[in-house]
């Protein structure tokens, strides 16, 4: 068990919106109607909360256009932006009309302005958004209508308000994921401008398919664009957008849906890194995948790779190829730098109306940028990974580790870190007990301060970045890998480094897994059981290290799990139909092999043992007592000792009742050494001999499920024969059965030998006068001679009369099988 912090209010709902002050140590989070100022370092701790609510006239009006007034008839906050010291932007849905405001952190409440935030904030709560506060101006990509249907990246400014084109080839049906700004360096000699990058998932126009083919983009604008002086006027004219691959290409898997991204910013590293969550649009086997890109090879591909053009085709059909053509000079789409500024091209109202023309047609670039390495960093199958954030750690090596946070669909979180050996889940956490799927995640990085803090629909979690604490051995510490936590022998424990004061040379961490330095002394308190025969048994093992495997031993051999009798589940050992042969010790081991060297070591100690009853008969004094309402019957045992626990369930008998005979049913007979044993008390001294054998023979059910089948194949096949639907073996059987009043079924061959020769002889009076022969029928059964028009010829009016005396003109004796007498 780990311990999370949790933050969640009564009728609130919708934590999916948060800001992280480090400065002020506040998280600031943005509900459905109301905002919180929690402290950052508890978020337990409430410090501020304001209520945005929606007024009634607007909820009507919602309702009346069709929405849910319980729903999306409502105030929920999407955008949570600091602009300054003193103030925070904040727009809501406000019932499908979006409003946004400036809220005074000194007072907490809000300046009254209800500015239209149509552009800034989605319409819809469901639509998906994204923004960024760049030196007071706000960046968003939402949409810009009612139905959703006008995408926009819009720059929310006094001086030069900026927006895309409403066109096809600059947003289609775009999904917003992430914005974040990258500064320029300023040891830069080309004097570039700072970005602002764009990450969403938009429908395919360069590609075709059979439906809506999703393609992840990454689009850029730059800060200092003014839009153009006549083309593009309040337009971005430095707008343009790329694919990003996250592929495996020797699998042929392709992730082409985006759901996260998280830009590191470090001064260790010489410049940002891009981390992409990916998911494959038809995500039927489960994958999800994380992509790295170096921020050169984007730049790259926007500052020197070929544009697309669009070309008709048949007239009727628009195909998007690659642009081949003269490039106008400045490029399109170049941020204003030196070398512009030199051609006395001082802003983009400066731009050439070519240059401004050609940006407006071509948007989408033809290079793709491609991931470090040429694969995703992790592929992770069965979970579904929503949002990312990444740290940068130094070990006690020196070296550093880029350590990724990943949250799942399912509420989870997964600590993932890339090393020699290649990417290794140090730990899986589970942030919302009711698996709701991660909306949000921030990281604080602050040093002695590290904490992770998740929304979802239903709150907001607090989690520290390692749980150093939950392992107890050396051996366990320094396996799980974990660049946060090092073993401190002096205490005998493993200890987050960042926490403490200064580190120490004989603090042990080893990232390889290499453990041969650990002198752990084996402790094992193995935990005897009792059972009852035909019961279940769970034996409770965890591990700590993720890349080690359980191997399970009885009696000192291991146990091979994969027999219809055992259950290997993820933390537990199940054992069914519980005998004799079952009572010993069991070992639950963690094996891991790290350079060709094997750590094994014993988790849980388990000790099963059949505990055997005695029973008296009951004289025949003994006073009849009604057995119904019995309530002192114990109905479930468990043991739980030091992290192992054994469950066992059991099938409670019906108690049987006769003459001036008392019997109680007998509950589950488990229990532990160290437990009460008063469930054995409750065991009665006088049991009759019937209930007994009832209740100790529990092969007895068996054996006669056993017999009442064959009796019952018996029964069946002796009527089948009797009937005469088996073959010929079946019916010699049956006619010995019934002493020969019925006999077999004769041997025909000979006689429909017979037949046919006869057959063929009457065909050939036919054919002699001229006729063709009609072939006879091989039935065996005919009673009348065929004959093409129905008729008989007047010729064979004597034959015709013997035929109808006897079919066949043949010495031949049949005899039916099902027939009653000896002959005919």
């Amino acid at each position: 068990e780990v311990q999370l912090i949790h933050f969640n209010e009564s009728k609130v709902s919708n934590y999916s919106t948060l800001l992280l002050s480090e400065d002020k140590n506040v998280l600031y989070v943005g509900a459905r109607e109301v905002i919180f100022a929690l402290n950052a370092v508890n978020i337990a701790e409430k410090q501020h909360e304001l209520h945005w609510k929606v007024t009634e006239d607007k909820r009507t009006k919602c309702a009346v256009k069709g929405k849910s007034e319980q729903t999306e008839c409502r105030n929920y906050v999407r955008v949570l932006q600091q602009l300054n010291d003193t103030f925070l932007y904040v727009c809501g849905t406000n019932a499908f009309q979006p409003t946004c405001d400036y809220l005074n952190l000194i007072s907490f409440e809000f300046g009254g302005k209800n500015e239209d935030g149509k552009g800034r904030c989605p319409f819809d709560p469901a639509q998906s958004y994204t923004s960024v506060m760049v030196d007071e101006e706000l960046y968003s990509g939402t949409s810009y209508n009612f139905l959703g249907s006008e995408p926009i990246i819009l720059r929310h400014s006094h001086q030069s308000p900026l927006r895309t084109e409403y066109a096809i080839p600059w947003l289609n049906e775009p999904n917003f994921v992430f914005a974040d700004v990258i500064r320029a360096d300023p040891n830069s000699t080309d004097g570039e401008d700072d970005k602002i990058y764009f990450f969403f998932t938009e429908v395919s126009v360069e590609y075709e398919f059979v439906g809506k083919l999703m393609i992840p983009r990454i689009a850029r604008v730059c800060k200092r664009d003014q839009g153009g002086l006549r083309t593009l006027q309040k337009k971005w004219t430095s707008f343009l957008k790329a694919r990003l691959i996250c592929t495996i290409p020797d699998k042929n898997l392709i992730f082409n849906v985006i759901n996260d991204v998280f830009i590191l910013k470090s001064p260790t590293l010489k410049e940002p890194v891009i981390y992409g969550v990916f998911t494959p649009q038809l995500n039927n086997v489960g994958l999800s995948a994380v992509c790295a890109y170096n921020l050169s090879t984007v730049e790259e591909v926007f500052s020197k790779g070929k544009y697309m053009q669009s070309a008709i085709v048949e007239q009727s059909h628009t195909k998007w190829v690659q642009y081949n053509g003269e490039i106008p000079n400045p490029r399109p789409g170049a941020c204003i730098n030196n070398e512009a500024r030199a051609s006395n091209y001082m802003s983009s109202l400066n731009l050439p109306d070519k240059t401004l023309q050609f940006v407006k047609d071509h948007p989408l670039m033809d290079d793709s940028v491609t991931p470090m390495g040429d694969r995703p960093r992790l592929v992770k199958r069965d979970v579904k990974y929503t949002q990312i954030v990444v740290d940068r750690v130094r070990a006690l090596s020196g070296t550093i580790y880029d350590v990724m946070f990943i949250g799942t669909d399912q509420g989870a979180l997964h600590k993932a870190i890339s090393y020699e050996n290649g990417m290794h889940i140090i730990e899986e956490t589970q942030l919302f007990p009711n698996f709701e799927p991660v909306q949000t995640l921030l990281l604080s990085s602050k040093t002695g301060r590290r904490y992770l803090f998740a929304g979802s629909h239903s709150g907001v979690v607090q989690s520290p970045v390692a749980f150093c604490d939950k392992y107890t051995t050396c051996v366990d510490c320094v396996l799980a890998r974990d660049p946060y936590c090092a073993w401190k022998p002096i205490e005998a424990s493993c200890i987050d480094i960042f926490k403490e004061g200064e580190m120490e040379r004989n603090w042990m961490q080893h990232m390889g897994g290499d453990a041969s330095s650990c002198s752990d002394k084996v402790r094992e308190n193995p935990l005897q059981h009792t059972f009852k025969h035909g019961s279940t048994a769970e034996l409770k093992c965890s591990q700590k290290s993720n890349l080690a495997q359980v191997v399970w031993k009885f009696k000192d051999d291991v146990l091979r799990v994969e027999s219809p009798k055992y259950r290997l589940l993820e933390k537990a050992l199940l054992i069914f139909n519980l005998s004799e042969g079952d009572s010993g010790v069991y070992q639950c081991l963690s094996e891991e092999k790290v350079k060709n060297k094997k750590f094994s070591q014993v988790l849980a100690k388990h000790v099963l043992e059949l505990r055997k009853m005695q029973h008296t008969m009951v004289g025949p004094t003994a006073t009849a007592a009604p057995t119904e309402g019995n309530s002192d019957v114990p109905k479930q045992s468990a043991v739980s000792a030091e992290g192992s626990t054994v469950h066992i369930s059991t099938t409670h008998m019906v108690a049987v009742t006769t003459a001036r005979i008392l019997t109680k049913p007998i509950g589950p007979v488990l229990s532990s050494v160290a437990s009460n044993t008063e469930l054995f008390n409750s065991i009665p001294d006088a049991v009759p001999e019937k209930t007994m054998f009832l209740k100790s023979n529990d092969n007895f059910l068996l054996m006669f499920l056993f017999l009442f089948f064959f009796i019952l194949f018996l029964c069946l096949l002796s009527y089948n024969c009797y009937k005469g639907y088996l073959p010929g073996q079946c019916l010699k059987f049956r006619s010995v059965m019934l002493l020969g009043k019925k006999k077999t079924k004769s041997d025909f061959s000979d006689c429909e030998q017979s037949v046919k020769e006869t057959l063929v002889e009457q065909g050939s009076v036919s054919h002699q006068s001229g006729e063709q022969p009609k072939p006879a029928h091989d039935t065996g059964y005919e009673t009348e001679p065929d004959c093409g028009n129905s008729q008989l010829q007047a010729g064979d009016s004597q034959a015709s009369r013997e035929a109808k005396d006897k079919p066949f003109d043949v010495k031949c004796e049949l005899k039916y099988a099902d027939s009653d007498v000896e002959g005919d």
